[in-house]
């Protein structure tokens, strides 16, 4: 690690948790590629779709607990 990386983290490591959060998000942001055009459209789309069978009774959801207990079975 640089110096310079090293004071800015000594820096940050003091500003409050909800700073940090921010702080960490905006980084993030800054060396993420740009989202693809239209991506954005297309979920809502898709979204959208999927709200649509399920309050037309087509899909069947699955309860937390039933989820939770299926992974914990996989996972052994």
């Amino acid at each position: 690690m640089s110096r310079a990386v090293q004071e800015l983290y000594e820096k940050a490591a003091q500003l409050t948790p909800h700073d940090r959060a921010e702080l960490a998000g905006l980084l993030l942001e800054s060396i993420e590629d740009p989202p693809d055009e239209g991506v954005e459209e297309a979920w809502a789309a898709e979204i959208e779709r999927r709200m649509a069978e399920f309050r037309a009774g087509r899909i069947r959801t699955i309860p937390w607990s039933e989820v939770r207990a299926h992974l914990h079975r996989s996972n052994r």
